[in-house]
C-alpha cells in the first residue's frame, strides 16, 4: 500500500474532508489530493503526521521475507482439491470474518469517543 492510500483510508475512517486534512496539516486541500491520487508520493514522515491528524498511528515493523513465496504456493495446494463452490464459500467466510472485524474496530472507536 502507497502513502497515498495510507492517508486516504486514514482521512475516510476519520469522517474528514480533504479540506479539513490539509488544514490540520497545514497545507492545501489539492496537495492531500494529489497524494491520495499518487500523483506526489508523500514522504514517510508526512504519512506519519497524516495519520497522526486523522487519529491514528503508523505500526511499522520488520518481517522475514518469504524469498520463494512457498506460503503462498502453499495455499494454492490447498485450494486445488476444492470445487468452485467450496472456494468461494471459503472466500466469503473470510469477507465475513473481515467485515466482523472491521465492525467491531468502528464500535471500539465509537465507545473510546464517549
Amino acid at each position: 500500500m502507497r502513502g497515498g492510500q495510507l492517508i486516504r483510508e486514514a482521512r475516510r475512517r476519520a469522517g474528514l474532508t480533504q479540506r479539513e486534512l490539509a488544514e490540520r496539516l497545514g497545507t492545501t486541500q489539492s496537495v492531500v489530493a494529489r497524494w491520495e491520487a499518487d500523483v506526489t508520493a508523500p514522504t514517510f514522515d508526512t504519512v506519519v503526521r497524516a495519520l497522526r491528524a486523522c487519529g491514528f498511528e503508523l505500526d511499522v515493523h520488520l518481517v522475514p521475507h518469504d524469498e520463494g513465496f512457498a506460503h503462498d504456493w502453499s495455499l494454492a495446494r490447498q485450494n486445488l482439491p476444492l470445487s468452485p463452490e467450496e472456494r468461494f464459500a471459503q472466500h466469503q467466510a473470510w469477507v465475513e470474518f473481515a467485515e466482523a472485524g472491521r465492525a467491531a474496530m468502528t464500535a471500539a472507536k465509537q465507545a473510546a469517543r464517549g
